[in-house]
């Protein structure tokens, strides 16, 4: 009933905006909420496919704890979170394979690879400072990054000559945060930004308390006019407890419990379960034009994880030293009488190595015990990428690429002898891509791609938390994909739709057992289809003097993932729903500004029930996220801008889960989300242009 409400009222608010918004366009309005989606464009890192682009990201997070809300806007992308500190981030359902944290997703933060060698990524070291914009290419993007068939996530954090400032909010269940960030230098000398920020808060559920501290440094510095560096630094020091899964007797009961003592297994809150986490990255980027058509981009970096994860079944110790670089080389020339066509060809070349160690031993009352296992792991990857495009007057563009790609995993078990060794490669494989575009005078874009994506498990899939090493298969497979674009300039309104199918083959899937250890096997073959639309409007309000500008943004996700052909034992799964991917999610947006400062925004998601095991005889139900959010921005003495808030997260009081354990052992499926939480804050900025509201 709420979903057919709103359907009507989409509409409703979408008129009485362009209404509004009817007079002179004011160009100069800047958006504080900008999402863009774009096909193939004329871009050398341009991959093809769907790529979404989401800016000014921490002026768009509305509540600072998590980056959730506002990556879960755009179509086809699900962010979840356990408990606080524990994220999941799927691309098309590409979290599958993901108990907690990123896998088969490739991040890159200031052109660094910040997916390790082994495969996983720390997204969850990220906080509000650290990101300007990200870009997400949704689907293979092998011809540009390498492997993977989820997709790649680009974060850039830029230095701002506004960027010293100050920000405190507090909100529900003790939740504290604090950020600060300086930005000083100038164009000779060089940029920079220093950031600091802690998140803390004792959670909704019992053992769920989380800890953040983040420090950076960002600094942009010109050698000379040929010669451009960018340094970065990364640092973050977290803790966060894990309450564990709860069958659905237990969510039931009392969805805020931990998980208790079953069998011989301690509880979550005896076993201490928790995570002790620390990340460093340090990387640098060189930008050389060597001529008028060459150019040179060049980034080499080095990494440490150190990870303690205190668990009901044993307590895992992880260092992860791991360095690399990445190296494209871009030819780019204008030829004919019309100057828009071009042609482009990127070549490049990405190798990353890992020496790691992995230590396993009893977990006695949140503290290491009895050596199981202890394991040294060397990973090496390397990615070979060519792709070519060409653009015929600004109407046609064609791109054809392919990537080489291999990775090697060697794994040495130290407590055993005579010491065991196993190897495994995964090697030269060959993912091709081909793109064509076409622009009509109408205004409509039409584009279509096909790509091929290879994703080799990575080293906690081959090592999982069973301590058993498992023989896997890289999943591979073929993805089609049509996108329609449309932009309407006289309402500022676009619209992009684009549909998909990706044949995946030795789909890896999770399984956890009854300790609530994570493994995985290869599933046979999964058929992937989905539509993903989305429209946005952002308009100014023309000659108003009461508004500034309003912003409504729509996106609709259907996902529709059968097995095509798994068994396992005597259980046939063929032709079951994938679990963990809801059918339908519908994430709406809605903003307005008022010329007095005034700033009000709205947001709902929703998504439909989600199957929660391989035998699609468990379900969680469908749920609707109602926030709100009210804030009054003012400039003081002329250059130091305040800006107070307060705000309202699942107003509905929805008692839902947003990272359930699929395919758990005893029915552990469900970690439930806070309840109806408030928030407000504070921020002072300094804004040294005085160029007025952001």
């Amino acid at each position: 009933m709420l979903l057919r409400y709103f359907l009507l009222l989409f509409p409703t608010l979408f008129c009485i905006t362009a209404a509004l918004a009817q007079g002179d366009v004011k160009d100069s309005v800047r958006s504080l909420s900008e999402i863009t989606v774009s096909a193939i464009a004329q871009n050398p890192q341009t991959v093809g496919g769907t790529r979404s682009v989401v800016r000014n990201v921490p002026i768009q997070m509305q509540n600072k704890s998590s980056l959730v809300q506002i990556i879960n806007t755009v179509p086809g992308i699900r962010m979840e979170e356990r408990s606080p500190g524990s994220y999941r981030v799927s691309i098309r359902g590409s979290s599958l394979r993901s108990p907690f944290g990123v896998r088969n997703i490739k991040v890159y933060w200031n052109d660094i690879p910040f997916t390790d060698p082994g495969g996983n990524t720390y997204f969850n070291q990220f906080a509000a400072t650290n990101i300007s914009s990200m870009t997400i290419y949704k689907g293979p993007a092998s011809s540009v990054y390498g492997q993977g068939t989820g997709g790649v996530i680009t974060i850039q954090n830029r230095v701002s000559e506004n960027a010293t400032g100050i920000e405190y909010s507090a909100g529900s269940y003790n939740y504290h945060s604090f950020m600060a960030k300086a930005g000083f230098g100038n164009d000779s000398a060089g940029r920079n930004l220093i950031t600091y920020a802690r998140n803390q808060g004792d959670g909704y559920r019992d053992q769920t308390k989380m800890r953040r501290d983040n420090l950076s440094w960002v600094s942009e510095l010109a050698i000379n006019k040929n010669h451009r560096l960018n340094v970065s630094i990364l640092y973050t020091d977290m803790y966060y407890q894990t309450p564990g899964g709860l069958t659905l007797t237990e969510f039931q009961q009392n969805p805020r419990a931990s998980r208790p003592a079953v069998g011989s297994f301690p509880s979550a809150k005896d076993a201490n379960a928790a995570i002790w986490q620390k990340n460093f990255t340090a990387g640098v980027t060189h930008n050389y034009p060597i001529s008028n058509s060459f150019s040179q981009k060049t980034t080499v970096y080095g990494a440490f994880a150190q990870v303690k994860n205190a668990a009901v079944r044993n307590f895992e110790r992880r260092n992860e030293p791991h360095f690399g670089g990445r190296t494209m080389l871009s030819y780019d020339k204008k030829f004919g009488t019309d100057l828009n066509n071009r042609f482009n060809w990127d070549n490049g070349v990405e190798l990353q190595q890992g020496y790691f160690n992995t230590l396993v031993s009893g977990n006695k009352n949140g503290a290491p015990d009895t050596v199981q296992t202890n394991d040294d792991i060397n990973s090496t990857v390397y990615n070979i990428i060519s792709q070519a495009t060409l653009s015929l007057k600004d109407r046609w563009v064609f791109v054809a690429g392919v990537s080489v790609n291999k990775s090697r995993l060697k794994f040495t078990r130290l407590n055993e002898y005579p010491v065991n060794q196993q190897t495994f490669n995964f090697n030269n494989e060959f993912a091709p891509r081909l793109g064509l575009l076409h622009r009509f005078t109408s205004g409509w874009t039409l584009v279509g791609n096909i790509s091929k994506g290879f994703s080799p498990p990575t080293v906690a899939e081959l090592l999982p938390s069973t301590g058993i090493i498992t023989p896997l298969s890289a999943e591979k497979g073929w993805n089609y994909e049509a996108i329609v674009r449309k932009n309407i300039y006289p309402i500022r309104t676009n619209v992009d739709v684009s549909g998909y199918i990706f044949k995946l083959e030795n789909a890896l899937v999770q399984r956890r057992d009854a300790a609530g250890a994570d493994y995985f096997i290869n599933a046979g073959s999964i058929d992937q289809k989905g539509i993903e639309a989305m429209l946005r409007q952002n308009l100014p309000a023309g000659n108003s003097t009461l508004f500034e500008h309003f912003e409504n943004d729509l996106s609709y996700t259907f996902s529709y993932f059968r097995y095509h052909s798994f068994t396992r034992g005597s259980d046939d799964f063929s032709g079951k729903i994938v679990p963990g991917v809801p059918r339908h999610t519908i994430a709406y947006k809605f903003a307005i500004f008022l010329n007095n400062g005034l700033q009000l925004n709205a947001n709902y998601y929703t998504a439909s029930k989600i199957f929660l095991n391989d035998a699609n005889t468990a379900t969680a139900d469908p749920y609707h996220l109602l926030g709100f959010r009210l804030g009054w921005r003012k400039m003081l003495n002329g250059n130091i801008a305040a800006t107070v808030y307060t705000g309202v997260d699942n107003a509905l009081n929805q008692i839902y889960s947003l990272g359930n354990d699929i395919n758990a052992a005893g029915g552990r499926y469900y970690n439930v989300a806070p309840g109806r939480n408030y928030y407000a804050g504070i921020a002072f900025e300094l804004n040294k242009s005085n160029a007025g509201t952001n």
